[in-house]
C-alpha cells in the first residue's frame, strides 16, 4: 500500500495525504448484510450524559460491521474471501466463509490476500491469520487482538499497524512486548492471532481540510486559555494573556504533562514487569 500526496488543486488538498486502497481492498466487496447494524453516537458522552471525550459530535452516518473478535470456531478453518474497510476502526477487516458455511468479519493481518485459509486452534500451525494459544506460540513470534482474561474475546493489540512480540513463558504466563513497550505477563491459555495489523501506513495520512475532520465525527478544537475560567484551568485574563500557571492542565484540572493516569491499586499492576518508557522531554 502506498501513500499518494495529493496536488494542491484546491487550498484544501494543499499537503494532503490519502491512501491508495485499491491495492489492497476488494473493490466488488458489499457490507454482508447480517454482519452490519447502525452505530448510535454518543457525542462523547458516557451513560450519565456527561462529555468525557471533547470534540466529538456530528459526522457523516456510517454502520457498524460486527467483527468477530473471540473466533470461537475451533478447528474449523475459513477462506478469505474479501478485504474489506471498516468506517469504524483504522484496520481493514477481513470476511472470511468457514467450511460449514457460516460467515463472519475478522481484523486482517499485514499480508493476508484473498483465498488464504486461517483457523482457531490451540495445535494451529504458526502462520499469518491463525489464532492459536500463547503457549502454544515460539519466541518472538508478533502477535494481535490480543486475549487479556481467557475467553474474552481481544481487548489489545487492534489499532492498524499495531503488534505485540512474544518474549517467552514464565509460569504459566506468555511474556508480551506491547506497543508501547511495555512487557506485561498474560495468561498462557489466552489466544491471540499470528500478525501485525493491518493498514500501517494509516499514520501517514494527513487530512488536509477541516471538512473531512467534521465528517469523521471530530468538532473545531477551542484553546483552553481562549475560555473562561467555568469552562477552563487555563482560562480567564485579559487579552493574550498566558494560562496563568505553572503547569498545563486538563478540561478537569488534572495536570497535563508527565501526569501518571493509571490507578496504584489496580489489580493488574503485578502483571506488569517492564513499564512503558516514558516520552523524552516529560518531567518525573
Amino acid at each position: 500500500m502506498t501513500v499518494r500526496l495529493l496536488k494542491p488543486v484546491t487550498p484544501g488538498q494543499r499537503g494532503m495525504r490519502v491512501l491508495v486502497y485499491r491495492e489492497v481492498l476488494t473493490s466488488k466487496h458489499r457490507p454482508v448484510k447480517g454482519l452490519v447494524r447502525g452505530a448510535k453516537r454518543g457525542s462523547g458522552r458516557n451513560s450519565r450524559g456527561v462529555i468525557t471525550s471533547q470534540r466529538r459530535g456530528g459526522g457523516a452516518k456510517q454502520l457498524m460491521r460486527t467483527v468477530d473478535l473471540h473466533q470461537k470456531k475451533f478447528g474449523i478453518p475459513a477462506t478469505v474471501r474479501a478485504i474489506a474497510y471498516d468506517p469504524r476502526r483504522t484496520a481493514f477487516i477481513a470476511h472470511v466463509i468457514f467450511s460449514d458455511g457460516e460467515q463472519a468479519y475478522m481484523l486482517a493481518p499485514e499480508g493476508l490476500k484473498v483465498g488464504d485459509r486461517v483457523i482457531t486452534n490451540s495445535t494451529a500451525k504458526i502462520k499469518l491469520g491463525n489464532r492459536m494459544q500463547l503457549a502454544a506460540m515460539p519466541a518472538g513470534v508478533t502477535v494481535h487482538n490480543v486475549e487479556l482474561v481467557p475467553g474474552k474475546g481481544g481487548q489489545i493489540v487492534r489499532s492498524a499497524g499495531s503488534s505485540a512480540t512474544m518474549m517467552g513463558l514464565d509460569s504459566g504466563y506468555a511474556l508480551l512486548k506491547l506497543p508501547s513497550g511495555e512487557v506485561r505477563r498474560i495468561p498462557a491459555t489466552a489466544y491471540a492471532s499470528i500478525g501485525a495489523v493491518s493498514n500501517g501506513e494509516h499514520m501517514n495520512i494527513k487530512i488536509g481540510k477541516a471538512g473531512r475532520h467534521r465528517l469523521m465525527g471530530r468538532r473545531p478544537r477551542v484553546r483552553g486559555k481562549a475560555k473562561n475560567p467555568v469552562d477552563h484551568p487555563h482560562g480567564g485574563g485579559e487579552g493574550g494573556s498566558s494560562i496563568g500557571m505553572k503547569h498545563p492542565k486538563t478540561p478537569t484540572g488534572k495536570p497535563a504533562l508527565g501526569y501518571k493516569t493509571r490507578d496504584r491499586k489496580k489489580s493488574s499492576n503485578k502483571l506488569i514487569v517492564k513499564p512503558r518508557p516514558r516520552k523524552k522531554g516529560r518531567k518525573k
